[in-house]
């Protein structure tokens, strides 16, 4: 009796065992990093889960066909984002029950929600809590090897910020400054040209304000020579600009866009990207070395991953 106790429980075993690997034919292995695998879902849930808003809010045929055309891009971040936990997991760093549900905590708090509308507000997304415990697990993981294995070891010398400092003294900024993106029409005579302008202004404001970008309208649109460039600007000193464009933007935030105004040369539509106040030399010495801290850590990161894919077995099925 023991005896066939023990070769049913086998053969269910082995019945589990073949399901199981029937489940992850079915849904079709993208990606081997070393002993793990990405599945097609695998690479279809992170996607859904990173879409933007507007992303999100497209017709499943049309959100199906960006998806489709970056499965490639974004199953490279996947991987590189694998080799990292992979990482961490074998420097011993682990992410226990408190560390996860205090992220959920800040989380919460941060959006005024409370767990069962944060739980309603992943299911409309397709998430369980479960799932969202699990990409904050990863992402607490993530910061904490990154930290150790790139940020920790950069140090910024005074001697490079004050040799920066001489070869940049244009950029200490002792007036207020602002980089600016900008959609331009000319000027012309007649008030029926005019009108014809502002109609075409305020259908680029309504495109705006549905979500287009605005570099692409400014590419597409503008009649200045900064369209090549998407409309972009570079930092404009308050002192420099005229007193209808210093009158705009002292009432904007970075990120907002302008309604159409005039000046003597057409008509403008502009974005504040960036606004950087007066600077006296130790807050110009400090936004210094935040910038090559920055530069030194995009390099040591992007190093560290390249040698973390030199040392990892990786297969693409995609």
């Amino acid at each position: 009796m023991l005896r066939l106790r023990l070769l049913i429980f086998i053969a269910l075993l082995f019945a589990f065992h073949a399901l199981s690997e029937a489940a992850i034919l079915l849904d079709r292995v993208v990606a081997v990093v070393n002993q793990e695998v990405i599945t097609w879902s695998d690479l279809y849930k992170a996607m859904e889960f990173e879409a933007s808003d507007r992303t999100k809010a497209l017709k499943d045929d049309e959100k199906r066909r960006i998806f489709k055309e970056n499965e490639a891009i974004f199953l490279e971040s996947l991987i590189d984002m694998k080799l990292q936990i992979q990482a961490a997991k074998q420097m011993g760093m682990e992410v226990d029950k408190e560390d996860i549900d205090g992220a959920l905590a800040d989380i919460k708090k941060k959006y005024s929600m409370t767990e069962p509308v944060l739980i309603e507000s992943l299911k409309k997304e397709g998430f369980t809590l479960d799932e969202y415990k699990q990409k904050i697990a990863e992402q607490i993981l993530l910061n904490r090897v990154v930290v150790q294995q790139v940020r920790n070891k950069i140090v910024i010398s005074a001697a490079e910020v004050e040799k920066y400092m001489t070869a940049n003294k244009d950029l200490l900024v002792n007036d207020e400054a602002y980089r600016i993106r900008q959609i331009f029409f000319k000027i012309t005579g007649s008030s029926s040209d005019r009108k014809a302008i502002e109609e075409k202004a305020d259908a680029i404001i309504q495109q705006l304000k549905a979500g287009e970008n605005f570099a692409p309208l400014a590419q597409k649109y503008s009649e200045d020579p900064s369209a090549k460039t998407g409309g972009d600007l570079g930092f404009i000193r308050k002192s420099s600009v005229a007193k209808e464009f210093s009158d705009i933007l002292s009432e904007m935030k970075a990120g907002d866009i302008s309604r159409p105004f005039w000046t003597g040369r057409g008509l403008h539509i502009v974005k504040l990207e960036e606004k950087i106040n007066k600077q006296n030399e130790a807050e110009f010495k400090e936004t210094v070395k935040s910038k090559l801290f920055e530069k030194r850590f995009s390099e040591k990161y992007k190093s560290w991953l390249r040698e973390l894919r030199g040392n990892a077995y990786i297969e693409i099925r995609l």
